[in-house]
């Protein structure tokens, strides 16, 4: 057994220690437990895994009584998992510490109200290491996930499912798989993803991909369909096939919070693909380019991103920050973006924009253009789009920028300019009499 090791977060940890509105401090007694095993890793690995066991059992007891409808304590907990898994399934252990590690892990699944730790049941082989341990687990539910899925009503379900489908696959026990698998009353990804990859394994790179196919269920709205392409996508990747990925999976299965995320998603996973096509051929692929000017822009494609800010959906407020940012250092570009966000305000588009924004946009059009030489061009293209008619309830925006246009001095000072092209949202030097 592992040496005896004063865990601090055993005591944070204890049964119902969080309440109802508990999920922020236990997202942050997560991180706590999460860096205290890192820590002791570094000098004992496998105290450092008994530790993560000894977290892994607690999580149900402490959390079940915090409401998770907001989905940020479990994206926590999912984190948690995922940092510390590589932990236990390296760290060093004899078979008989492993078991006894697998008998509390499995205990800690059967207690566990809403799937925590789904994940520890999904790498249950990689966690066993040992192949008898990896049979023995296999075993123990093998008789009675066969019984559930084809003898019983339907509808019953197996709690430690996903631990025997694992164990199966990494204990390359394929064809029992398989078999199991096809007598299921229905197709699962969470449940036949295992036999794909089992196909995958012995090199059937097809097959894999159209069994991962063929278990699309429309009647979900398309919940797995992500999950599919990507396992797909890989499976391309690993047989030689990157430009098949690419071409087929690769363009819908990009990820990340921001389109710009996504495009370095892509990036990543196609490190030899042209970068600038590779752009094109997300904006194409997933629609919305007013939506992939920042991805664009901070992917350094400006000509590029300059189109997508002509697009109906592209965000007014993004343009205008755009023009702000680039005054100093791309002029002509931040003087085209402040022009189509000046624009696109004065019709109305962009979500609740602030009547100021007309006065900002149009004060870093005047900024670029004075570096390029086109300051009273620039003064009069606003000026014409101050007199356009617009539509009906933009008559707000109008007469901010009229009420600009009739305050601003007609030469523009900068004295102000830094060379940084970030200018202050107040720029009271561009109307006279302000001090």
């Amino acid at each position: 057994m592992p040496n005896p090791h004063k865990w601090m977060f055993k005591a944070r940890f204890r049964a119902r220690a969080f309440g109802w509105r508990g999920s922020k401090v236990a997202i942050a007694r997560l991180r706590e437990a999460t860096s205290e095993i890192k820590q002791v890793v570094r000098s004992n690995a496998t105290v450092a895994a008994d530790g993560f066991v000894a977290l892994a059992e607690r999580l149900w007891p402490a959390l079940q009584d915090v409401d998770t409808s907001s989905g940020a304590l479990g994206n926590a907990v999912n984190n948690t998992l995922e940092e510390l898994l590589a932990i236990l399934i390296t760290a060093p252990a004899d078979p008989t510490l492993r078991r006894r590690w697998l008998e509390r892990l499995y205990q800690a699944v059967q207690d566990d109200g809403v799937q925590y730790l789904w994940m520890i049941e999904d790498r249950w082989g990689e966690i066993a290491v040992y192949p008898e341990l990896m049979n023995a687990s296999a075993d123990e539910l093998l008789p009675l996930l066969r019984r559930v899925w084809t003898q019983e009503a339907s509808g019953g379900y197996v709690v430690g499912t996903a631990i025997c489908l694992s164990s199966l696959l990494e204990v390359g026990r394929y064809g029992e798989l398989l078999a199991l698998l096809h007598d299921a009353r229905r197709k699962s990804w969470a449940w036949h993803r295992f036999g794909a990859e089992a196909l995958a394994r012995q090199g059937s790179w097809d097959a894999a991909i159209a069994y991962a196919e063929g278990c699309r269920d429309t009647r979900l709205a398309g919940y797995d369909d992500r999950r599919i392409d990507r396992f797909c996508e890989q499976v391309l990747i690993r047989a030689g096939r990157a430009n098949q990925a690419y071409r087929e999976y690769g363009l819908r299965t990009a990820k990340g919070p921001t389109y710009l995320a996504a495009y370095r998603d892509t990036v990543r996973r196609y490190p030899d693909m042209d970068r600038r096509q590779l752009l094109l051929d997300l904006i194409e692929a997933r629609g919305g380019r007013g939506k992939w000017f920042a991805a664009a822009k901070g992917a350094g494609y400006l000509d590029i991103a300059l189109d997508c800010a002509r697009s109906f959906d592209a965000e007014p407020t993004t343009l205008v920050r755009a023009a702000r940012d680039f005054s100093g250092k791309e002029p002509r570009f931040a003087l085209d973006v402040g022009l189509l966000a000046l624009q696109q305000l004065l019709e109305g588009k962009g979500f609740e924009p602030d009547p100021a924004l007309v006065r900002h946009a149009a004060e870093h059009c005047l900024v670029a253009a004075a570096q390029i030489g086109l300051h009273g061009w620039a003064r009069q293209r606003i000026q014409q789009l101050a007199a356009l008619s617009h539509p009906a309830g933009q008559e707000a925006m109008q007469r901010a920028l009229v009420a600009w246009l009739s305050g601003a001095s007609p030469h523009l000072d900068l004295t102000d300019n830094t060379g940084s092209g970030r200018h202050s949202r107040d720029r009271r030097r561009l109307v006279p009499g302000r001090k």
